[in-house]
């Protein structure tokens, strides 16, 4: 057993991708013949994207830089999926060589990591409705603005007191949004606003650059020599006009590009973890809690209503019960939110947190069912005949009778259900709710680092989860006066 086990650790530690401190991770990538870079294909066109006709090949101006800097080397690139908010401390864990998927060049990360040459200049863009008379971000204070995370742009938001900030995952969602009256500006690099805002002719694109930056290469600290290496790789595409070709075939190129240096950026101040954001856990911790009571407010009784047409209705209400039920089981709580939200709001233009209670109810909804179904085919069937005998109507008999005992038999069920539910409340950040893990990960962007937050999250999912749970039980106990084990 031990050996085994030694052998286990030892294998995973082999697996376990490597850094190299000394700075040779240029010499690992020749000597394998290949330099692998971090990016997410969830930023679409152009940065790096799967070619519609051929889905299992990625394209973008971004694999073209990365091919090219790749046969400059004398090596080959491979790009490695990772979730863009997770890229540089993916990258400082040395999951792979190098990031590269619009990373800005900032202050803030050039405490933390190597940041090549710049390869693009993009400047921010201020998107608002047609027919706003918005013209300047100083004019959105008091307002909704979108955005993306760790962004250069979330920065400038974060910097001008007033203007609440909307935090989102993908490049469409902010410019949805805008559109559908949710937020009032999106402010976004314009290689992003051009594709995904100003086309929209519900929306207009102020002329005007709010400020500017460069996107660059990230790389751990300590490889000097393949930050040396990039750089030369770089320089040489700029001086033979590869790189103004890759720009110009993705249709980037513009004036800005002769900009060697548009600024350092914003600066995030330093962070630690106080009473004020322990007070934004608490915030966060209330709205999860919200959120987990409303949802299972509606998911108890319209489960309930499920499981009664499951066990006594008809044929055809039995049948739309099954399809309801196998429907909001058999697909991803995930893909039902995104299409609540966005899917729908061209019909009903729901808010973020009514979205999020809907979602997380029909969702429940189908669990509970199931639970209060197996309650109800538990009782024994002489507690019917005994109800009928005393001339109780079938609907006396489920609701004074069937239901009650129903009830008491599903509760430790139930309390499973709404500790799951209170931890896949998480989910909803998707739809730009700020529920305890979302502020958790913009927590641990502030204090760069991931355990303290992180360890403050799961004590407030604890300090939630633990006291329901005790109440539950309880309940339980109350309810079940007879502690006897039941005869079925």
């Amino acid at each position: 057993m031990t050996r085994g086990f030694a052998l286990a650790i030892a294998v995973l530690i082999g697996c376990a991708p490597s850094t190299d401190p000394q700075g040779k991770t240029l010499a690992g990538i020749q000597q394998r013949g290949e330099i692998t870079w971090g990016a997410d294909i969830q930023g679409g066109e152009p940065f790096v994207y799967e070619n519609p006709e051929y889905r299992s090949e990625l394209i973008g101006f971004e694999v073209d830089i990365m091919n090219a800097i790749a046969r400059r080397l004398g090596v080959k690139a491979r790009m490695v999926q990772y979730t863009w908010s997770n890229l540089v401390p993916s990258l400082e864990r040395g999951d792979f060589d190098v990031v590269m998927n619009g990373l800005e060049s900032t202050a803030e990360r050039r405490e933390r990591i190597l940041l090549s040459e710049p390869y693009f200049v993009y400047a921010e863009t201020l998107t608002v409705r047609a027919g706003d008379p918005s013209r300047s971000i100083f004019e959105m204070v008091g307002k909704r603005v979108g955005t993306l995370n760790q962004t250069f742009a979330h920065d400038i938001l974060l910097m001008l007191d007033g203007i609440d900030a909307k935090v989102y995952e993908g490049n469409e969602e902010p410019y949805r949004d805008l559109e559908l009256g949710r937020t009032d500006a999106v402010l976004l690099d314009n290689i992003i606003a051009d594709r995904y805002g100003c086309v929209n002719k519900a929306l207009y694109c102020v002329p005007y650059d709010v400020a500017r930056g460069t996107y660059v290469i990230g790389l751990r600290k300590g490889d000097t020599e393949l930050k040396r290496a990039i750089d030369g790789a770089l320089a040489d595409m700029r001086k033979d006009g590869e790189l103004e070709k890759i720009l110009r075939a993705a249709k980037l190129w513009d004036d800005r590009q002769a900009v060697a240096d548009p600024g350092p950026g914003v600066m995030r101040p330093h962070h630690s973890f106080d009473g004020d954001m322990l007070m934004q856990f608490v915030a966060a911790a209330w709205v999860t809690l919200q959120l987990s009571i409303l949802a299972f407010l509606l998911a108890v009784p319209l489960g309930m209503l499920l499981a009664v047409m499951r066990v006594y209705g008809s044929f055809p209400v039995r049948a739309v019960a099954r399809v309801y039920i196998e429907v909001f089981r058999g697909t991803p709580v995930l893909l039902q939110l995104f299409v609540l939200y966005y899917g729908l709001a061209g019909y009903v233009n729901l808010g973020p947190m009514q979205a999020a209670i809907l979602g997380l109810g029909l969702n429940y909804a189908a669990y509970e069912a199931e639970v209060y179904r197996g309650a109800l085919l538990a009782i024994p069937r002489g507690q019917g005949e005994a109800a009928r005998a005393l001339g109780m109507s079938p609907l006396q008999t489920l609701w004074h009778v069937m239901l009650p005992q129903a009830l008491r038999i599903a509760l430790p069920p139930m309390t499973n259900d709404f500790v799951s539910l209170l931890k896949d409340s998480s989910l909803v950040s998707v739809i730009t709710v700020i529920e305890l893990t979302k502020r958790m990960t913009i927590a641990a962007v502030d204090l760069r680092g991931w355990l303290v937050p992180g360890l403050a999250c799961a004590a407030m999912y604890l300090v939630l989860s633990i006291p329901l749970s005790e109440l539950a039980r309880r309940l339980e106990r109350r309810l079940a006066r007879d502690q006897r084990p039941h005869t079925l």
